[in-house]
């Protein structure tokens, strides 16, 4: 594997892991979607919100299916 390839490898798996703690998190599923609307405005200034909002419940829905 290309030293790229593993790069990548280790951000995608630290980013499911991120998401899954917070969707694991002692907080309600609208609290934990808002911390990924955050994260990602911060991380993606330029997002639309519609696109930001489509995206974070995504990320729960697949979270939350990996998990059950």
């Amino acid at each position: 594997m290309k030293p790229v390839h593993t790069v990548l490898a280790l951000s995608a798996f630290a980013a499911i892991g991120a998401a899954v703690g917070m969707l694991l998190a002692p907080r309600r599923g609208r609290e934990t979607r808002e911390n990924i609307k955050d994260f990602l405005r911060s991380h993606y200034p330029g997002m639309k919100t519609r696109r930001l909002e489509a995206l974070a419940d995504q990320i729960a829905r697949e979270v939350k299916a990996e998990v059950q």
